[in-house]
């Protein structure tokens, strides 16, 4: 159960930059270049994958590996995309949501056995992330017209972005499966997790490139501690499906409900963020369904 602890707390840790880093300046695009730079070399060095036989991984991986190099940096310029044109809270929403793909894949994909008490406990964590991710809504009677009149293009724009929000939430549904598919390799995972962090910094660097992006030091020298925190989230994410290889519903449920059960406490402790009653009782639903989900 360690490993799920460990981690949701670097995943809420990752959160809590990407939030001090907007307020900072910081260029999160090169931080995440520099982020899977960092988590390759803290693999090689932490991991010690066999490197001589790197490449020698079958079709059925290789795959994996491509689909997740590919995955890991689009799906971050989508959510950059989803943010502009749907606002934070619709696209935090529909990552959020994207916990169903991994959830119906655990009994279509991974051959789960559906159990009365593991129904009731996906409901409760629907139910749970429904009640976490309800925000309350601005008195718009208080708006002088202008204002409101300020308000209409946000809204339409979000109204438009209905594409990028399918994107987010296809995938970040899509690589939470792959990295369960990933544990499943074994203790060849290693090499895996490198070779998925080389490609997915490539690929970053190339649009960088394209984009003919202007350096920044601060942001560069951030993405190295991104980096580490990244790095432990998907290590003892990977880990927890080995240690609980025939429940993949309590890793895909604990890892989402509780990274944004303790995301809302820390916003609303820290950044002094508004936590209404359905908020609290979704934070007792989360630890409800979890205790159903957790093996007997």
């Amino acid at each position: 159960m360690h490993t799920l602890i460990l981690s949701i707390s670097f995943s809420v840790v990752v959160s809590i930059f990407l939030k001090l880093a907007r307020a900072g300046k910081i260029q999160v695009d090169q931080a995440i270049a520099v982020n899977y730079a960092t988590a390759a070399a803290l693999s090689v060095w932490l991991l010690r994958p066999p490197l001589d036989t790197l490449f020698e991984q079958p079709p059925a991986v290789w795959l994996i590996l491509g689909l997740l190099g590919v995955l890991l940096p689009t799906v971050f310029l989508v959510m950059a995309a989803a943010v502009r044109r749907a606002g934070i809270v619709r696209s935090d929403t529909a990552q959020r949501l994207s916990l169903i793909l991994p959830i119906l894949a655990a009994f279509l994909v991974f051959h789960e056995v559906l159990s009365g008490r593991k129904a009731f406990g996906i409901a409760l964590a629907l139910c749970a992330l429904a009640c976490l991710l309800a925000r309350p809504r601005a008195n718009g009677a208080r708006l002088p017209a202008r204002a409101m009149a300020h308000q209409e293009e946000p809204q339409e724009s979000a109204a438009r972005g209905w594409a990028v929000l399918l994107g987010v939430w296809a995938g970040y549904g899509c690589i939470d499966i792959l990295f369960k598919q990933m544990a499943r390799i074994g203790a060849g995972f290693t090499g895996s997790l490198l070779l998925s962090f080389v490609l997915a910094g490539l690929l970053m660097c190339l649009w960088l490139l394209f984009r003919r992006t202007r350096w920044d030091a601060r942001s560069l020298a951030s993405g190295i501690l991104l980096g580490g925190l990244n790095f432990g989230n998907i290590y003892f994410y990977i880990r927890a499906h080995q240690t609980f290889p025939d429940n993949p519903t309590l890793v895909f449920a604990a890892m989402n409900i509780g990274v944004i059960s303790i995301g809302t406490l820390v916003g609303a402790g820290v950044f002094r963020e508004r936590l209404s009653p359905l908020n609290m009782l979704g934070i007792g639903l989360a630890l409800g369904a979890i205790v159903l989900l957790f093996p007997r």
